[in-house]
């Protein structure tokens, strides 16, 4: 294992279940030095590998560490993050048992951003193949333990491949919104890195809204799994699914929305994951 370094982390973790939970869609598995793994692009760097070969240890290449603990979450202290959440609240602690291990990735805000404009009303399995088409199509290209692997495509290759083009890659009237939301950002309508960086949650999401084809729920996925923003919480079919059935939520939209932001408090975008990877496999 010398060629391989360890990423400190607050237990537990598990990076299967992380990588199987929704949020990630490109990583493959790969062995490396004779070690179980998974490999894939944050961004356009190189490469990075990342392993777990017990509950408390993560492996990754040297000079990784850091942007991996960052993308999967290991920066962050589960057991402060839990301390938020509403205590005694059975179904929530049941979620968690459930999946202990899962965090809340943060990714690249460009890709994340386009990976959930071109997953509406998609299964993951969809979702996955599309954004490997994508790459392959219109990402750079790199090369690890000799396989090749594709960045996420920028935002101006995007754009210009156009709206046609990106029909061919399975992506249906999502296309228009993709090509438009490139262009916003090639062009400067958007600005991306003044979304993530700004401290209001609630100007972040703004700024989101003003792209074609993003609503509330794309802007919260956004917001929760690029933007660090923990308090957002994405209300699709399975998270209202168990807000009706085991908390007895009848009301919806705006009203959901504010009642779920409230009762889960601060980080209630980490309490979503739990419930959310909950339901979609118990219910």
């Amino acid at each position: 294992m010398a060629a391989l370094v360890e990423i400190p982390f607050e237990p537990p973790f598990s990076l299967e279940v992380t990588l199987k939970s929704g949020q990630l869609f490109h990583w493959e598995q790969v062995d490396f030095e004779g070690m179980p793994g998974f490999a894939g692009c944050i961004g356009n760097a190189p490469v990075t590998w990342i392993a777990q070969p017990d509950e408390e240890t993560i492996v990754t290449l040297p000079g990784h560490e850091e942007r991996a603990a960052r993308y999967f979450g290991l920066d962050q202290s589960v057991s402060e993050i839990h301390a938020t959440f509403p205590q005694g609240d059975p179904v929530l602690e049941r979620a968690i048992a459930y999946c202990p291990g899962i965090r809340v990735a943060r990714q690249p805000v460009w890709e994340c951003l386009a990976t959930f404009i071109t997953s509406s009303l998609k299964q993951v399995a969809h979702i996955r193949g599309i954004s490997m088409t994508l790459r392959q199509r219109y990402g750079e290209s790199h090369e690890f333990a000799g396989k090749e692997f594709f960045a996420y495509p920028t935002p101006s290759a995007l754009a210009d491949a156009g709206e046609s083009a990106l029909r061919e890659c399975a992506l249906g009237y999502r296309a228009k919104s993709l090509a438009l939301a490139g262009a916003a950002i090639r062009d400067g309508a958007v600005d991306l890195d003044r979304i993530e960086g700004e401290a209001d949650e609630d100007l972040a999401r703004s700024g989101l809204l003003e792209l074609h084809g993003v609503g509330e729920k794309i802007a919260n996925c956004v917001l929760l799994f690029s933007c660090g923003k923990w308090g957002a919480f994405p209300i699709d079919v399975w998270i209202e699914r168990i807000l009706r059935a085991e908390y007895r939520k009848r009301v919806k939209g705006a009203k959901l929305q504010q009642w779920a932001t409230k009762y889960f408090g601060p980080n209630a975008g980490y309490a979503q994951q739990y419930l959310f990877h909950f339901a979609r496999k118990t219910l």
